[in-house]
């Protein structure tokens, strides 16, 4: 089966969140399952300011509205899977992935680049696998300008996978002169939505668990595109995000301090936990959990609500506090405060930091992902993998993957709580210290069985594959 996967990020070269990750994961896996998936991402300028080996296919114009432009497009191989790059200096050449102001023109191009480039290649694939708003308009752009081309257009499919929705390419209406057609179907409360025109075009549409799939259909969680969506809700599915297990894997590290497994995780998360403590200056005090954020910094991920408890914590020092991360400017400058305050429990590393970050997951007793809501989450699967117990609301993708501790059959792969509340969190995090410090056994059989969940990169590599089949058996 020929894939071309499309993506605003794709690991290692470009990354905002855990997109960036399922960009690169999925093909892989699916490639090792015997099929054939290119992935297709913007050459950004970070790129470029590493050492990589492209080699450039060709050029092409992309005809947007009046304009005639050109993309450049160059690929390269890394693990065995094919990243195909489209080049544009005015619009790719910044400091950040997303974010401008001429954000629509920018991944319009890149939608009809998608197409420019498998005109020039000859490389038609039998589905096109869109993600997020970023190409969200290629299901529309292929009904109404490239299916008229050929009958290799002609028998193209295409699957919309949804990480979340709330970011969902919503711009002015005067949009649509880019597009060369007018049509209701990216249209939504007055203006151009990227995201919405994929959902009402796309094939099939999935999200990145099962609870997260339910939970976009109502009012909450859709953000003003349940209605769509519940018009497509018959082709719409849910699909479980795996990790890859080579790539998280504390029995064979490069990256942290001391390896481990479920059998020796006492004295290797001991010894990591010491060495960082020591490498990061933080205060060594036996028997302290240490306790860990590490995401984008976004009203999502529940920073609110721990906001408010957090420093009652670390006044009475009762646990190591190490966050990495960016984003939102208020809480950069609260964890900047909380880290010039007390010196000696907390330390923030602004921006993502993958070295680091291998080293605080090995080191962390406890895992904070307290989110609003999460169509998946990769960190609490990493957390749980590396034996670091995860606090997680009881939402979307978290529900799926963390299984909640019952203290009357001794099952749990971490500790949750129902309602977006700080005092059910600050509940929770007291009930996870309780334990910790008075009731070793319990944690460590609790530690035993996060470590042993496999979210699995081919469980859901051969779930994309069915239902890609099920796509072009349609």
């Amino acid at each position: 089966m020929k894939v071309l996967f499309c993506s605003g990020e794709a690991y290692p070269y470009s990354k905002t969140g855990g997109l960036a990750d399922v960009a690169f994961s999925l093909p892989k896996a699916l490639n090792q399952l015997g099929h054939e998936v290119k992935i297709i991402t913007p050459l950004y300028e970070k790129i470029l300011s590493k050492p990589v080996d492209l080699l450039h296919i060709g050029q092409a114009v992309v005809h947007m509205g009046n304009f005639a432009i050109e993309a450049d497009f160059y690929s390269t191989v890394f693990q065995g899977v094919t990243f195909i790059f489209v080049k544009n200096e005015a619009f790719f050449s910044r400091e950040m992935l997303y974010g401008y102001e001429d954000d629509a023109n920018r991944f319009t191009f890149f939608n009809f680049a998608i197409f420019e480039y498998i005109k020039l290649s000859g490389d038609y694939p039998e589905v096109i696998h869109v993600n997020d708003w970023q190409t969200g308009m290629v299901p529309f752009f292929l009904d109404i300008r490239y299916r008229q081309i050929n009958q290799q257009f002609a028998r193209i499919k295409t699957l919309l996978s949804i990480h979340n929705l709330e970011k969902q390419g919503s711009y002015p209406m005067e949009t649509e002169k880019l597009f060369g057609n007018k049509n209701f179907t990216y249209i939504h409360m007055n203006r151009v939505n990227f995201l919405k025109c994929g959902i009402m075009r796309a094939n099939a549409i999935n999200t990145v668990s099962e609870n997260y799939k339910k939970e976009i259909l109502t009012r909450f969680y859709g953000f003003s595109l349940d209605g769509p969506l519940k018009s497509r809700q018959n082709d719409l599915y849910g699909i479980l995000n795996g990790l890859d297990q080579d790539l998280y894997n504390p029995r064979n590290n490069q990256s942290i301090y001391a390896d481990y497994d479920e059998y020796s995780f006492v004295e290797g998360k001991a010894k990591n936990k010491k060495k960082l403590l020591e490498f990061l200056n933080l205060k060594i005090k036996k028997d302290v959990p240490l306790i860990s954020f590490i995401n984008r910094f976004a009203t999502q991920k529940g920073i609110d609500i721990l906001m408010t408890s957090l420093e009652s914590y670390l006044k009475k020092e009762a646990f190591y506090l190490i966050v990495i991360g960016s984003g939102d400017s208020l809480y950069e400058m609260f964890f900047s405060d909380m880290q010039k305050k007390y010196p000696t429990h907390v330390h923030f590393h602004s921006g993502f930091d993958y070295q680091l970050s291998q080293k605080v997951y090995a080191a962390s007793d406890i895992f904070l992902l307290p989110s609003l809501f999460e169509p998946c989450g990769l960190n609490q699967m990493i957390a749980m993998r590396y034996g670091t117990l995860p606090i997680v609301r009881d939402t979307g993708g978290l529900r799926d993957s963390v299984r909640t501790y019952d203290s009357n059959t001794g099952i749990g792969t971490g500790f949750s709580f129902e309602n977006y509340d700080d005092q059910e969190l600050q509940t929770t995090i007291d009930y996870a210290i309780e334990i910790y410090h008075h009731d070793k056994i319990t944690w460590n059989e609790l530690i035993v069985q996060a470590m042993q969940v496999k979210h699995s990169i081919v469980r859901m590599a051969r779930q994309y594959e069915e239902l890609y089949q099920m796509i072009l058996n349609d």
